[in-house]
């Protein structure tokens, strides 16, 4: 399940961890009803059952949350933090 979870965000897709309880009322609510609108907040790390009551928060790493917000793999991430890569290294040769 790690391996997967680190491709998926090394892909740039968001692999979330729900619980079983609220999994279960999503698929009765979906088996109810013909539409129901689902909200996964990055941001703010919850998924939102709108007009449901049903909002669940999940875990991500800071690193990687930091990355998808902003589009980045881990190359592009460490482009963006060039300068002060380099003004480490001026600072420690």
């Amino acid at each position: 399940a790690d391996i997967f979870k680190n491709n998926a965000l090394n892909n740039g897709l968001l692999p979330i961890q729900l619980s079983e309880d609220f999994i279960q009322k999503l698929f009765q609510l979906r088996a109810e009803e013909k539409e129901i609108a689902v909200e996964v907040n990055l941001q703010e790390q919850y998924v939102e059952v709108k007009g449901h009551n049903m909002k669940e928060t999940f875990e991500i790493n800071s690193y990687k949350k930091y990355c998808l917000l902003n589009g980045y793999d881990d190359i592009d991430f460490l482009l963006y933090k060039k300068e002060e890569i380099e003004a480490y290294e001026q600072q420690t040769a």
